[in-house]
């Protein structure tokens, strides 16, 4: 095999390009499900969520064997996490993309760099740096350029800003779940953590399904079973595999600058698979945001 012989760096580009294609197709699959069958966000995120189920408890029963047990703190951290990052962040992020296209929805939630920035800042007694200004500047104004495109196309404007509402508000909990997740991941390690909490979060929403929905609501047709089994596997589990061992190999700031990809991606699919409209100032405010991405995660000094 040619990729055997490729050296790490190599193998980290293709890890992170691969990881930022099937983060970027969780969206494409959504609205594919949802224009099959009127499914709700509640029941697609449940499929999602229990087909990761069986890979997630796998893959912590292989990584804790040599492992030591989990304090009651990082038990309770890992709760809070879960509840905030594949539960809170998805449903409200599924709930969104009943109203907006797939393109806006990738760029709003692209923009949690920026708001950990700010978390760190308001909760953690950070301090805010000019580039840092200069990255928010730069997403949130390209935000303003794709929400602007999504608002001349669309057909009613009210769906427009209460789907960017749900998504942004998706946002807020994932980068709180990434800012979490920092401490976490030192803790436990990349693959055991993302596992644990895929677990938590499946528990959570499979008990708000249980609460909110008739068991008769996981009767769907089979494009809709493809489609979650598709998230599970090709936008949730393989992407953590892949983005862990993208950052092994060439360090987490040049991962999510590649992973940087992911909007242009998830632009260009929603366009060819979803018959989604694209200007010139969607493409504008996904280079802005894109932009502000760059100058919050590269390092000083570095390319």
């Amino acid at each position: 095999m040619p990729w055997k012989t490729w050296s790490a760096e190599r193998l980290g580009i293709v890890f992170a390009v691969l990881a930022a294609l099937g983060f970027s197709f969780k969206a494409i699959f959504v609205k594919l499900a949802y224009a099959v069958a009127p499914v709700d966000a509640v029941t697609l995120l449940t499929l999602r969520m229990s087909f990761s189920l069986p890979v997630a408890l796998w893959a912590t029963l292989w990584l804790c064997r040599s492992a030591p047990p989990l304090k009651a703190k990082e038990w309770g951290l890992l709760v809070v996490l879960g509840l905030l990052g594949y539960y809170g962040a998805s449903i409200l992020d599924f709930i969104g993309l009943q109203y907006i296209s797939a393109a806006l929805e990738r760029l709003i939630l692209f923009i949690y760099p920026t708001l950990t920035v700010l978390i760190g800042v308001l909760l953690m007694g950070k301090r805010l740096e000019k580039r840092q200004v200069g990255a928010l500047l730069l997403s949130y104004a390209g935000i303003a350029l794709a929400f602007a495109h999504d608002l001349a196309v669309a057909d009613d404007i009210h769906n427009v800003l209460i789907g960017a509402a749900f998504v942004f508000g998706s946002a807020c909990c994932y980068a709180l779940y990434s800012a979490g997740a920092e401490v976490a991941i030192r803790r436990l390690g990349t693959l055991r953590f993302a596992a644990l909490a895929i677990i938590v979060s499946t528990f959570a929403t499979q008990l708000h399904f249980a609460i909110s929905q008739p068991f008769s609501a996981l009767v769907q047709p089979v494009p809709v079973y493809l489609y979650g089994a598709a998230m599970a596997i090709f936008s949730t589990l393989l992407p953590v595999f892949w983005q862990a061992a993208a950052v092994q190999r060439l360090g987490a700031a040049r991962a999510v600058l590649i992973g940087t990809l992911g909007p242009i991606l998830t632009i260009f699919f929603a366009w060819l698979l979803l018959a989604e409209p694209v200007s010139l100032a969607q493409l504008a405010g996904a280079g802005l945001v894109l932009a502000g991405v760059w100058l919050v995660a590269r390092r000083n000094g570095s390319p």
